[in-house]
């Protein structure tokens, strides 16, 4: 098992790359919103001094251009329906990655004080009152422990056995959970493609309904509508996939830590059911 020392120095190298993700992730999405916000102001200045020879009529549509600014164009791109559809996927996709950095760490699923308490109660041959500490605690590991030492009394490969049936319950909820960040991050790109059509099929609709040629303004509206989803669908998409990645890694380590020590502590309990040992809880 661990020193004390190791654990904090693992944990606080834990947090040190969970900072640094996190702000990996909001460069990557700050930065492609900064470099559209310049080129949309460019575009803005361009169409400011072209229309500055043009008379008084066209004032009206050089001011409007001029006040718009990136989160106002993305708004109106979107329109109502994809606001709410990426508004509440963003949502949900920040809470389940706030409820799993939450559960996912080493003092919840693998608390020393609990490990420390155990393993004294075994020391001072207190088998039942160790039984009672990992019965009434919520870990990962004192589940594993107390439906171990329940069935000590049919021998310790029945205890191992479950041991392995509650750990795997265990592993398979945590799993669970994890598993609606790869959902939104499947779905997220999908949506965003869905809106890509839909805004292709308004811009071609314009061309093949129009008696004249369409104003680039009017095929802009369905085109800001197909790229702006498909942006906004990867942007959700792609923190999504790194947490669970991130996140699924970091159960695989902790699930395999939890098994080492549950068997390390419970290895005592071997000669149960041969004739020796310890009596059975």
């Amino acid at each position: 098992m661990l020193s004390l020392t190791e654990r904090l120095s693992r944990q606080r190298s834990l947090r040190n790359w969970g900072v640094m993700l996190l702000a990996l992730i909001v460069a990557l999405a700050v930065l492609p919103i900064a470099g559209l916000s310049t080129a949309v102001a460019q575009d803005d200045a361009a169409a400011e001094g072209a229309a500055a020879p043009a008379d008084n009529g066209g004032g009206d549509t050089t001011a409007e251009l001029q006040s718009r600014n990136f989160l106002t164009w993305m708004i109106q791109a979107l329109g109502w329906f994809w606001m709410l559809v990426f508004g509440a996927l963003s949502f949900v996709m920040v809470a389940l990655i706030m409820m799993n950095l939450l559960q996912v760490r080493r003092d919840v699923l693998l608390p020393n004080d609990f490990v420390e308490e155990f393993e004294q109660k075994l020391n001072g041959k207190d088998f039942q009152g160790a039984y009672e500490i990992a019965r009434n605690d919520d870990s990962f590991v004192a589940r594993v422990l107390a439906s171990g030492m329940g069935r000590l009394s049919r021998g310790y490969p029945e205890a191992v056995e479950g041991m392995q049936e509650a750990g795997e319950d265990e592993n398979m909820a945590l799993e669970h959970r994890l598993s609606y960040l790869a959902l939104i991050g499947s779905i997220a790109p999908m949506l965003g493609l869905m809106g890509t059509v839909q805004g292709m099929i308004a811009a071609f609709d314009k061309i093949a309904t129009s008696a004249v040629s369409p104003k680039p303004s009017e095929l802009a509206e369905g085109i800001s509508t197909a790229l702006f989803t498909t942006l906004i669908g990867l942007m959700i998409a792609v923190p999504a996939m790194i947490f669970y990645s991130v996140l699924k890694n970091r159960i695989q380590r902790l699930v395999l830590e939890i098994g080492m020590v549950s068997e390390g502590l419970m290895s005592r309990f071997a000669a149960v059911g041969k004739g020796g040992g310890p009596k059975p809880v």
